[in-house]
């Protein structure tokens, strides 16, 4: 068999799994607070695991436009869980940064989908999981995605 014959299955596959990373996102986005936007999920996640940061780091990080980022951090600042403040080290820019409640939510939530890895992949054999980290970032770094 080649490998032409076995990529309509990997299509299938990864539209599937997009499809449910989509569907995740949106329960871990309620998870940390019913009213965030699943498309700020990231953002939140970047802040909880980087600490304060510059609208045009978040912006590189996610591979947003800035005017996206914006209304995200806007959106997010909102409903509590993030603020701005000042740049100790420019005092015109501002940086983002999880409130308190905002970081314990997306802390505890991270906690828990940590969790939920080891108790799905438990029985997998580590070098199995290895070697699936190693293809989906093979994959991850070409164009296809």
């Amino acid at each position: 068999m080649s490998s032409e014959d076995e990529l309509p299955a990997l299509e299938e596959e990864v539209r599937a799994l997009m499809r449910r990373s989509r569907l995740r996102t949106r329960e871990l986005a309620r998870a940390v607070h019913p009213k965030l936007d699943p498309t700020a999920y990231p953002l939140v996640v970047l802040l909880a695991k980087e600490g304060a940061q510059r609208m045009s780091a978040i912006a590189a990080a996610l591979s947003l436009d800035k005017s996206t980022v914006s209304r995200q951090v806007d959106a997010v600042v909102r409903i509590g869980l993030a603020e701005r403040v000042a740049d100790p080290v420019d005092a015109r820019a501002k940086l983002v940064v999880l409130t308190e409640d905002g970081n314990a939510q997306v802390t505890e939530q991270l906690a828990e989908q940590r969790r939920r890895w080891r108790e799905v992949l438990g029985g997998w054999d580590p070098a199995d999981i290895a070697e699936l980290a190693r293809l989906l970032h093979r994959l991850g770094a070409t164009d296809l995605l």
